[in-house]
């Protein structure tokens, strides 16, 4: 399954900007609010130099990246988890997303309103994390109806679960996320909540045209270092029609900007925020990246590629991409000792090459 990010801010932020940006699907951009009546998604693939490297080496007839999910829904303004604008009634879709990006607006003036008159970055994030608090605050409270019925009958585990979504509902009428809940080590009762919230989240200043240092950007970056967000800067709407060109145009304009693309920087951020690391299998006449969590054992890593591949595990052959790229093949690196017999406790690591031995 792709690692996905949900879209988040205010209206006219340049969420669905940044959007065609990184997928090139071309949604609907207006100057008007609420623009976005239908949420827009969009898978690609993740951007891996290795992948070229490898295909060089193993000369595969298929070459499979990894792939991120992208959604967008509608700017989220005060008031929406009473049902003011649209936002609100499109939570659900970014629910289950594994990270969230809060786009946040950093340029004035122009044609694009600002719903609140004009930029003011520490007001407009608080805006949109006190309605995704108070949406997550619904949702507990739901489940706290739930939980008071198993503890009149008596459930096993149900008063604890309802001393801990206490203490996480007063925490949410705050206005604070569930991601800096002290009770948030709790992870049997939190997970299955999907608080939005407890996501992981990225700040992602969202700039006019060489105006990357200015004093919108200094105060986001200010907000970010107190909550220890991580933060990338790109101008939108620069990289949406960056998008439209040939890749080879794109990375002439790449080098000459020395910066990476808006799609780079996020996900590269994305897999950090995740804990996420990406390894490679060769079978048959496909290549193919797969992203997995750090930690991850070579029995589950199989897993992801089949059951029967976890089912009926033999062992694992593993190289790293460092080493295969310094011998140049892999017939080479066999030669040398270099492919390492690995059993099913093996923790998989970033970067290796695997083949997993199976008698499915």
């Amino acid at each position: 399954m792709a690692f996905s990010i949900g879209i988040v801010g205010l209206p006219n932020a340049g969420k669905t900007t940044l959007f065609n940006a990184l997928t090139g699907l071309g949604a609907l951009v207006a100057t008007y609010p609420f623009s976005t009546v239908e949420p827009n998604r969009g898978i690609v693939p993740v951007p891996d130099s290795r992948l070229q490297v490898l295909e060089k080496i193993l000369s595969p007839s298929r070459v499979v990246p990894a792939t991120v999910e992208f959604v967008d829904i509608a700017g989220l303004v005060e008031g929406a988890s009473q049902g003011e604008g649209l936002g609100n009634r499109f939570l659900a879709h970014i629910r289950e997303m594994d990270a969230l990006a809060h786009v946040v607006r950093c340029f004035e003036g122009g044609k694009v309103p600002h719903p609140y008159g004009a930029p003011d970055p520490r007001r407009d994030i608080e805006l949109v994390e006190v309605e995704l608090a108070l949406a997550d605050l619904e949702t507990v409270r739901r489940r706290q109806e739930k939980v008071a019925r198993a503890v009149k009958a008596g459930e096993r585990g149900a008063r604890e679960e309802q001393e801990f979504l206490e203490k996480l509902a007063s925490h949410l009428e705050t206005g604070k996320p569930a991601r800096s809940f002290a009770g948030s080590t709790e992870e049997r009762f939190l997970k299955p909540l999907f608080l939005l919230t407890a996501k992981p989240v990225v700040y992602v200043a969202n700039v006019g045209e060489d105006r990357k240092d200015s004093p919108l950007v200094a105060a986001l970056q200010e907000m970010a270092v107190e909550r220890g967000v991580p933060l990338v800067v790109l101008a939108a709407r620069w990289e949406a029609e960056l998008a439209e060109l040939s890749p080879e145009e794109q990375e002439l304009f790449r080098q000459s900007e020395g910066e990476e693309s808006g799609l780079v920087q996020l996900v590269k951020t994305g897999y950090r925020l995740g804990n996420l690391l990406t390894f490679f299998t060769a079978t048959g006449p496909e290549l193919r990246a797969w992203t997995i969590e750090a930690g991850t054992r070579a029995i589950d890593a199989a897993a992801k590629i089949h059951s029967d591949f976890a089912k009926y595990f033999i062992r694992a052959e593993v190289i790293s991409y460092e080493e295969l790229v310094r011998v140049g093949s892999l017939a080479g690196a066999r030669e040398q000792g270099l492919v390492r017999i690995e059993g099913r406790d093996y923790v998989v690591q970033e970067g290796d090459l695997i083949h997993f031995r199976h008698n499915a």
